[in-house]
């Protein structure tokens, strides 16, 4: 298990192979994935042989930046995941994101590892910008992007997922 970084309730460590049944139970929740596609669950199949090679090729090709398992500490369970990766659309930006179980919404988990994520992406990598999107009534995640100072940047129409998203950005020279 490589590690890479801590908060005070949570280890954010790389994704491995084994980590396909946990990525399957997380999406196979139709809440957690309601605000990604409508809830539909995430094939097994899609998720050993597409996402996670895709995920796991992220530690060779970008130090520093990639998908992270979220593991709590008090429990040692897997809670879901963060990434921290270049944006599709600018590789100037960061895209911060995440996915979490049902049970530990509400309890601060994605602030806590997003806001830990940022800090090391502007203290130790370099980075510039992050930037995170999310559906425009999804307001449990615009409230995180919001604790953690992010500033809104834009609304539009996204194009995978045909609905509005907003956009939010927080600058390093905005940094707190």
């Amino acid at each position: 298990m490589k590690v890479f970084l801590e908060t005070e309730r949570l280890i954010l460590r790389q994704l491995t192979s084994e980590d396909a049944d946990n990525l399957f139970q997380l999406d196979s929740d139709s809440e957690v994935m309601r605000f990604i596609n409508g809830g539909k669950p995430t094939r097994y199949e899609t998720i050993q042989h597409q996402l996670l090679p895709q995920w796991l090729a992220y530690y060779d090709q970008y130090q520093g930046y990639g998908f992270w398992a979220a593991i709590e500490k008090a429990s040692d369970e897997f809670i879901g995941w963060f990434h921290f990766r270049p944006a599709s659309d600018n590789p100037d930006e960061i895209e911060l994101g995440y996915r979490l179980k049902q049970p530990v919404w509400g309890q601060g988990y994605a602030t806590e590892g997003s806001r830990a994520l940022i800090s090391t992406g502007f203290n130790e990598l370099g980075t510039q910008r992050v930037a995170a999107l999310a559906l425009l009534t999804n307001k449990a995640s615009i409230r995180v992007m919001e604790k953690l100072g992010m500033q809104f940047e834009k609304k539009y129409i996204h194009q995978t997922h045909q609905e509005e998203v907003v956009k939010y950005f927080l600058a390093k020279s905005d940094f707190w």
